[in-house]
């Protein structure tokens, strides 16, 4: 069994693939990028992070369809801050580089196939790096654009009172900036909901509250409601 304890060291490689390699399948030949893409299970969360920093510092992860989808494996980490480092460093795979280049067609088929079936777990995981850091939204976004589902799932966290004001607050805003037009009719009824209870709250000022009061969620319901319907 590999050692809990990983020093720098045995990483230690300079970055091994610039924006000009293009070939996918080599990257795996080195062991410094082995070493570290077996690490990403480890059980020290640690070693999983000393092990993600040497990927992305290698350029592994740009030009290897199998060290993307190990990474993007770890979209479900327990632990925050390196899930908000997995979710960097797969956001900038999906984006152009410092030439304007893609990454070759091979990894983001990859990514593609393996983020277009993410379930509640990973959405969750996301909005929670969006709380955490919001700096990385349009990381988040990328990846969430990319997964079928996601729509589903971000209105059941913005429609659910088991979820903390936060959260719901990032899956509507994330529902209004990648466009779930079907979402609407579940906002409008949150719009109502709401609108209801504070009418109701200023009729009646010495009535019981009921149930959590999400009221202070009603400008962001709107504003994700009006990005939704403009043309």
């Amino acid at each position: 069994m590999k050692s809990e304890t990983v020093h720098k060291s045995s990483y230690t490689q300079p970055r091994l693939f610039g924006p000009e390699s293009t070939t996918s399948g080599v990257a795996e030949l080195f062991p410094a990028v082995w070493n570290a893409a077996e690490d990403l299970s480890n059980p020290v969360s640690s070693v999983r992070q000393l092990a993600l920093e040497c990927l992305e510092n290698t350029g592994a992860a740009r030009i290897s369809p199998l060290v993307s989808y190990l990474i993007a494996t770890r979209l479900n980490d327990p632990d925050l801050e390196l899930r908000s480092h997995v979710v960097r460093i797969l956001g900038n795979v999906l984006a152009p580089d410092e030439n304007g280049d893609m990454a070759p067609e091979v990894v983001t088929s990859q990514l593609a196939y393996y983020l277009s079936d993410m379930r509640t777990r990973q959405i969750f995981g996301l909005v929670q790096v969006l709380v955490n850091k919001p700096e990385l939204a349009p990381q988040v976004i990328r990846i969430i654009n990319i997964c079928v589902f996601a729509g589903n799932h971000l209105i059941e966290m913005a429609s659910s009172r088991k979820m903390s004001l936060e959260i719901r607050r990032k899956a509507i805003w994330l529902i209004s900036q990648v466009g779930y037009l079907e979402a609407i009719p579940a906002l409008e009824r949150l719009q109502i909901r709401m609108e209801t209870r504070i009418t109701g709250q200023q009729s009646m000022p010495f009535a019981p509250p009921l149930g959590v009061d999400d009221s202070d969620l009603l400008p962001d319901v709107k504003a994700a409601l009006l990005i939704l319907r403009s043309p």
